[in-house]
């Protein structure tokens, strides 16, 4: 029976927001695994959505939003995004926390239950820094 959960962004700055109800059909899986399912969800959401502000995990990049003009309706490529999304998370652009702690390896597996918290920590540089 598929899990939903709802999963949290955060930032440094204190601002918190649900992302939406997230859909796990196992509840033992790598981190990786996490990111790609929120990923290709949200993306879907956004697809199939009237909305043209993507609020995801991460931004479409630059060259998208070229290609696809804002008087357009862009359509978003769910594995660009989530290729973009381990790169972020990997040169830490954001942490991944369950349950109140810091999970660091993309492989680490995480047991998910209907209680489980799950929050992604955007991380802003600082400038000049």
């Amino acid at each position: 029976m598929p899990l939903l959960l709802s999963i949290l962004d955060e930032t440094t700055a204190g601002e918190r927001r649900s992302s939406g109800p997230f859909q796990f059909d196992t509840v033992t899986l790598p981190l990786r695994e996490i990111i790609r399912l929120r990923v290709q969800q949200e993306v879907d959401r956004f697809n199939h959505a009237e909305s043209e502000v993507f609020l995801g995990l991460v931004q479409p990049e630059e060259t998208e939003r070229l290609l696809n003009p804002v008087r357009q309706r862009r359509v978003l490529d769910w594995e660009k995004q989530y290729a973009t999304a381990l790169a972020a998370f990997q040169r830490n652009g954001f942490l991944v926390l369950v349950d109140d702690r810091q999970i660091a390896d993309l492989d680490e597996t995480i047991r998910l239950t209907a209680q489980t918290k799950v929050a992604f920590l955007k991380l802003v540089p600082l400038i000049g820094g």
